[in-house]
């Protein structure tokens, strides 16, 4: 059993603070930062029902808010999520090359873990108390947007 945490650093809460705008705005609580050099240079929460689009998660909305960057760039730096990665984000962290993933919880969705792990990536998954709070109670409220969310066609 891993043991749940209320420590936050500052780029955790970041995360956590996107993913209730996304909950704020009607949409489902992940987010997401993207940092290098110390610094956040993207930010993103889950934004499919906002926009109906069909991929935008949270890991994803801090990609594109971070913009074009070179690969160097990617390679050092490191992502935090709320929600350990799905394929899709998992896909796309590979694709650039980011070495350090940060996840804040785990239990209400396993995601690719293992093929981030695989490759290469390190992970960190804190475990946090309000990540996994969060999640709980908004996966409790609207199960068929979670289930839209993931691809499970419940």
């Amino acid at each position: 059993m891993s043991t749940i945490t209320t420590q936050t650093d500052e780029f955790m809460q970041a995360a956590i603070d996107e993913a209730r705008k996304g909950l704020a705005e009607g949409g489902i609580p992940i987010g997401s930062v993207l940092v290098h050099g110390g610094k956040i240079i993207g930010r993103g929460h889950n934004r499919r029902v906002q926009s109906g689009s069909a991929i935008l998660h949270g890991e994803m909305d801090a990609l594109e808010n971070a913009g074009r960057q070179p690969a160097k760039v990617y390679a050092e730096s490191t992502l935090y999520t709320t929600l350990s990665p799905c394929a899709m984000c998992s896909g796309a962290i590979l694709l650039y090359g980011i070495k350090r993933v940060i996840v804040g919880e785990n239990q209400t969705f396993m995601g690719e873990e293992a093929l981030l792990s695989s490759r290469g990536v390190t992970l960190d998954v804190q475990h946090n108390a309000a990540c996994i709070s969060m999640m709980n109670d908004f996966i409790a409220a609207r199960p068929e947007l979670w289930n839209e969310d993931i691809g499970r066609q419940d």
